[in-house]
């Protein structure tokens, strides 16, 4: 395939994803906007004020970029899950994957539609909260790259475990039992400042405390972690991640076995 080909072939499989998500916003895009808005309502106004500042910032505030990110990952790792076992489960993959189009073509088609699912609910989310809380963006391109590597990242985690799927019911207990742990326990609603030596070693253990450390320091200028250290994280797992979609799709686990 020369160049426009793998364009075209690109181009088809990210406007096929941007059509699936926004056809049923309904399901797709409007529930994880309630969602935190509820969260904003609950955790910010109601039990915000009696909590406090935290790190120099009102609770309400504290919490803003951590649930935009939540909703960011979710969405991106549920979107790309759902899509690529549903082309599985019908067998477009398998045509896919026997066609001249090159599978990092296939593999970033998907991602891509991940990245684009997460951005559009995380802006979704971000014009929401700007009903509670004062939108600050102290340092703009960390935080539009930190949360474009983001979900990247939990894009190509919801590829393997599609790729690993056998049933509707296997893409929900990664979701289920992995990622909901890891995002509430990621900094979301705390500072690990709060929390004892032990535990402060046992959060860093979390890769999502990078992610929502690195998301408040473009927002709010405050941040846990060090920034290069949050980069550094993203970066070599979405490295190790995509290197291992690669393999899978180039050997076909899943797929034709």
């Amino acid at each position: 395939m020369n160049t426009q080909q793998k364009w075209i072939a690109y181009y088809t499989i990210l406007i096929k994803e941007i059509l699936r998500f926004t056809r049923i916003w309904k399901q797709t895009i409007l529930p994880p906007v309630i969602t935190t808005s509820l969260y904003f309502v609950i955790f910010g106004n109601l039990i915000g004020p009696q909590i406090g500042n935290m790190d120099g910032h009102r609770y309400i505030d504290f919490i803003m970029p951590g649930l935009i990110m939540m909703t960011v990952i979710t969405n991106a790792y549920a979107n790309v899950v759902a899509s690529f076992y549903g082309s599985k489960f019908q067998g477009n993959i398998a045509e896919m994957l026997v066609s001249p189009t090159p599978n990092w073509i296939i593999l970033a088609g998907f991602v891509s539609g991940g990245v684009a699912r997460g951005m559009t609910v995380g802006v979704a989310v971000t014009v929401v909260s700007l009903f509670f809380t004062h939108l600050q963006m102290q340092h703009f391109w960390v935080m539009v790259t930190i949360v474009i590597l983001t979900a990247v990242l939990f894009s190509l985690a919801g590829l393997i475990n599609a790729v690993y799927a056998k049933s509707f019911d296997d893409i929900n207990i990664i979701p289920t039992f992995v990622l909901t742990p890891l995002t509430y326990l990621g900094g979301v609603f705390y500072s690990i400042a709060m929390l004892s030596p032990l535990w402060q070693k046992v959060s860093l253990l979390n890769p999502v405390l990078y992610m929502v450390n690195g998301f408040r320091y473009g927002i709010l200028g405050v941040s846990d972690i060090p920034l290069w250290v949050s980069y550094g994280v993203i970066m070599a797992f979405i490295l190790m991640l995509g290197g291992y979609s690669m393999y899978l799709l180039n050997k076909g686990t899943g797929i034709r076995s």
